[in-house]
Parts: C-alpha cells; structure tokens; sequence
C-alpha cells in the first residue's frame, strides 16, 4: 500500500490545512480564484472585512506560498499561485453536499 503523506512530510500537510482552515481565508482564496487578480482594497470592499483582518490573512496566505504578490506602484496585487488549493478546496466541498444531502434523505424517512 503507497503512504499517502510520508512521514517528513506530515508536519508541512499539517501546517497547510491549518492555513485553509480558516473561513476568512477561505473566502478571500475563493475571490481571487473567482477574480484571478485583486489589490487589498478591492478585497476589503469584496468582503466587507477590515483592511487590517484582509492584510493578516493575505500575509499568512502569502507566506504559506497559497497566494503570489505583484508590486505595482503603491499597490500590491494578490493572486492564487497553488494550482492545488481550487482542487482540493473542491474536493472537500463536493463531499460535505453529498453528505449533506445524504443526511436530509435520511431525515425524510
């Protein structure tokens, strides 16, 4: 049987799942996945979150090599470089439907 994640690796898993488990990060991943590229600002108004709360979140993100910054002038712009994270954010929530949906059929009995 193949090991999934080895064990060198477990620790680095582990610290990426704490980053996506965030819904505010979570949020902000889903509109520059949506929008592609976007500056704070724009996400502050997207999001109707703090510029303060937005530019933590985009640091852990950034750091955490989930996202990409692009200087121009005054303004950074971030943008989704883990090809990874749509897939596996997508992977998840197929599954949390169909359980859900499992559940209220269940409930209909």
């Amino acid at each position: 049987m193949k090991e999934l994640i080895p064990d060198a690796l477990l620790e680095h898993v582990a610290r990426r799942f704490r980053v996506l488990g965030d819904a505010s990060r979570l949020a902000i991943v889903r509109f520059l996945l949506t929008r592609g590229e976007a500056n704070v600002g724009e996400v502050v108004d997207a999001l109707a979150m703090s510029q303060a709360n937005v530019s933590k979140h985009l640091r852990t993100l950034l750091d955490a090599g989930v996202l990409t910054r692009r200087q121009e002038g005054t303004s950074a712009f971030y943008s989704v470089s883990d090809d990874s994270v749509e897939q596996v954010c997508s992977i998840v929530c197929d599954r949390i439907q169909t359980q859900a949906r499992r559940e209220l059929r269940s409930l209909a009995r």
